[in-house]
């Protein structure tokens, strides 16, 4: 079955399209990635060719204060080389290069291109000096796929943070950067990992994007890249925990899966989608599969909720969203199930009940046939005021690019950050971390000429990935997991106004996991006032620290 991709650039959020439907996360439509892809890169002057030696690790200390309590760190900014196969994986050892005892001939340094693959996998690592032995160890990385960690790096969890406005767009530079109140490094030691070929890292070798950019393939270079730095800092009976952001959760969900013998404590799980036939981005282009416009309903009501473009402002957000969670899977649910056959006089009844829950026309919502995408929906909220609704984060806005287009052009939260982050983590990484010199740190991957991402995906004990039918979904590779290690506890976490991964498609994803019913218990719900990067809110981001901390010290011991 042939795959038709189309791409969308991307802060840090979900940006693929599965068997021919769009999950879009960024600020442009499709025709401008083309053009990208499109134009010529021409280089003047002398190239620059990366050495064929990585860079040396760093390793600095300094101290972070949290809850009132002064955190001294040692933080190694580093790589880790791994292979594309198991097999050749092994025969590395921990500087990235051949094992002399391997009886393999090392490649010929001066034909790199027809060396096997390998990935040399940026990370940051900070662990807190003096700690017992078994502190908990915390794994972090952002989504895209195609994205660095930057925005977890110094959003979340690090010893330092970016601050940005909340729901607007600053001035720029210079950026202000603080230390980190609600750094995990009180309850866990932490590592920042860039995926291959975004940030510091990078994919060497033959069929180099072949193999590691992809469902599989780049969960098998994050397994492999965490057993080698559980070797290297003697951490493999430290209790052990996975974080991932958008579509680092379906990685979260294949990784998992893949570290047979490694058993996990804990996932945290940040703006979730494990079956990309829920995205509200993309499904007219899925059509029949008619959930993901349920399941995005909700996300809707809060942003009109937000905006006060409800017609009668509902009193609290969450009670609202209650009733509106109600409806989506029943009324509204029931009526987009019968297509055709769904009587004219219902469906003008369904689209006054959707009118009162998000504000947008009748007349709208008829001519939608009571389907409204995330882009049409952040076109059409603040459409008389010329403003363009946020995707990411629906508290943040915009001016329209062009007002009689149907759809969004660009995504006012991500236009809003973007600067402030890059900034600051290039800034932080060659001031605080000392590493990266004359090195190009690259937000994504967006940009080569050969990125795309093969959506294929084998299930654990499902039929080989070429014989999938369907859109991509990782929802059996969380539940094998689960049931593998049924101790193994689960954390989901998602804001009332992202439009990217709408919370409420992460509830129906859990709650149809195939487990047994009382492994339900294992998971936790825990949903914020702000959008798909929780933490750009510091209220928000506190009580974030509070629930992951609480999950950390209530799962270390494996109970």
């Amino acid at each position: 079955m042939s795959r038709n991709l189309v791409w969308k650039t991307v802060s840090c959020g979900v940006l693929l399209v599965s068997a021919g439907f769009a999950i879009g996360a960024g600020a442009q439509e499709k025709k401008d990635s083309d053009k990208k892809k499109d134009q010529k890169l021409v280089v003047t002057g002398t190239p620059v060719v990366e050495a064929a030696e990585p860079p040396a690790d760093s390793t600095t200390e300094g101290s972070v204060t949290v809850g009132g309590e002064k955190i001294a760190y040692r933080a190694v900014a580093g790589t880790l080389t791994v292979g594309s196969s198991d097999s050749q994986d092994a025969m590395l050892g921990m500087d990235g290069k051949m094992l002399p005892d391997t009886g393999e001939k090392a490649p010929d340094p001066e034909k790199p291109d027809e060396a096997p693959a390998t990935a040399r996998m940026f990370y940051v690592a900070y662990f807190k000096k003096d700690a017992p032995v078994g502190r908990p160890v915390t794994f972090l990385y952002n989504g895209g796929p195609g994205s660095a960690t930057m925005w977890l790096h110094m959003g979340s969890f690090g010893p330092k943070r970016v601050v940005t406005t909340d729901a607007q767009h600053d001035e720029g530079a210079p950026y202000k950067i603080v230390n980190n109140d609600f750094s995990l490094l009180d309850v866990s030691d932490v590592v920042f990992i860039d995926a291959p070929g975004t940030g510091f890292s990078r994919i060497m070798g033959k069929d180099k994007e072949k193999e590691f950019w992809g469902v599989d393939q780049d969960a098998h270079a994050f397994d492999r890249f965490i057993r080698r730095f559980l070797t290297k800092f003697n951490r493999w009976n430290s209790p052990k925990y996975l974080l991932g952001e958008s579509y680092g959760t379906p990685r979260s969900a294949v990784l998992s899966a893949d570290l047979q013998n490694v058993d996990l404590n804990g996932i945290i799980l940040l703006s979730q989608i494990l079956s990309f036939d829920n995205s509200i981005d993309g499904p007219k282009w899925n059509p029949g599969v008619d959930q993901a416009y349920a399941l995005g309903l909700p996300t809707f009501a809060a942003s009109a909720f937000y905006h006060h473009k409800v017609p009668t402002q509902p009193a609290a957000l969450e009670p609202f969203l209650a009733e509106v969670e109600q409806y989506a899977m029943g009324d509204y649910m029931s009526a987009l199930l019968k297509g055709s056959e769904l009587p004219e006089a219902t469906k003008q009844a369904v689209a006054e009940k959707l009118h009162q829950y998000t504000g947008l026309p009748v007349a709208y919502l008829m001519r939608a046939n009571l389907r409204v995408t995330g882009a049409a929906f952040s076109k059409q909220l603040q459409l008389d005021d010329e403003t363009t609704t946020g995707r990411l984060d629906t508290r943040y806005k915009g001016p329209d690019i062009d007002p009689l287009s149907a759809d969004a052009e660009y995504d006012p939260q991500s236009n809003a950050i973007s600067s402030a982050y890059t900034a600051a983590l290039n800034q932080y990484m060659r001031t605080d971390l000392k590493y990266g010199e004359n090195q190009t740190y690259k937000p994504g991957a967006y940009a080569d000429a050969d990125f795309t991402w093969d959506l294929r995906h084998q299930p654990p004990g499902g039929p080989p990935a070429n014989q999938q039918w369907g859109g991509t979904n990782v929802m059996p590779d969380l539940a094998y997991t689960m049931k593998s290690n049924p101790k193994m506890k689960v954390m989901l976490a998602g804001g009332y106004y992202d439009l990217a991964t709408p919370y409420f498609e992460g509830k129906f994803e859990m709650h149809h996991l195939q487990i047994p019913q009382k492994l339900q218990a294992n998971i936790s719900y825990h949903y914020y006032q702000s959008g798909h990067m929780v933490y750009v809110n510091e209220d928000v981001l506190k009580q974030f620290h509070a629930d992951v901390a609480a999950f950390i010290r209530g799962t270390e011991d494996g109970k």
